[in-house]
C-alpha cells in the first residue's frame, strides 16, 4: 500500500540540520505514527512521503520554508519587562503570548533592567533540514481514528472524545 491521504503511517525518522547537527531521532524508541495528510508533519516532509510503501527508506532535504517557514523579523520584539509583572524571566523561558493575529509562542531571547525581548519565530525558522526517513508500515485509517484526527494503538486513543 502507497502512502497517501488519510493513511496511517509508522515510520523511524532523524533529522538534522543541513550542516549535519542531530536534531531529533526516533531510531532509539518507538516509530513515529500519524495519519498522512492531517498536517502533523511538516509540508516538505509529508510531501516527500507521498507514494512511498513499507520497507521504503530515503532522505530528503526540506528547504526552511516547507518546514518552519523563514524567520520573519517582525517577530522578535522588544517589550517592558513590567508585561512580566514579578516574575523572574531569563533567555530559554517560554510563553503564550496574545497577539493581534491571536494566540502565539513566544521565547526569550534577552532580559535587560527594563526590557525583554521575545522571539515568536518558531526554533527552527529558517533551517533548512534533512530527514533519513525509513517506512515501517502504511494501513488504511479506521473511521474512529480519522474522526478524531489521530492514531489510535490496539487499547484506543487513551482519552475521551
Amino acid at each position: 500500500m502507497k502512502i497517501s491521504p488519510n493513511k496511517v503511517v509508522t515510520m523511524h525518522y532523524t533529522v538534522s540540520t543541513a550542516e549535519g547537527a542531530q536534531i531529533d531521532s526516533s531510531r532509539d524508541g518507538d516509530p513515529m505514527s500519524f495519519i498522512h495528510g492531517q498536517r502533523y508533519l511538516i509540508q516538505g516532509l509529508e510531501d516527500a512521503l507521498l507514494g512511498k510503501s513499507a520497507g521504503d527508506a530515503f532522505s530528503v532535504n526540506v528547504a526552511a520554508k516547507d518546514a518552519y517557514g523563514e524567520r520573519q523579523d517582525e517577530l522578535v520584539q522588544v517589550v517592558s519587562k513590567t508585561l512580566f509583572e514579578d516574575m523572574e524571566v531569563e533567555p530559554g523561558m517560554q510563553f503564550r503570548a496574545t497577539t493581534d493575529d491571536g494566540e502565539q509562542s513566544v521565547m526569550i531571547v534577552e532580559v535587560t533592567d527594563d526590557e525583554v525581548i521575545v522571539d515568536g519565530n518558531h526554533p527552527l525558522s529558517g533551517v533548512d533540514l534533512n530527514f533519513d526517513v525509513e517506512i515501517i508500515e502504511v494501513r488504511e485509517a479506521t473511521a474512529e481514528e480519522l474522526a478524531h484526527g489521530h492514531v489510535h494503538s490496539g487499547d484506543g486513543c487513551g482519552h475521551h472524545h
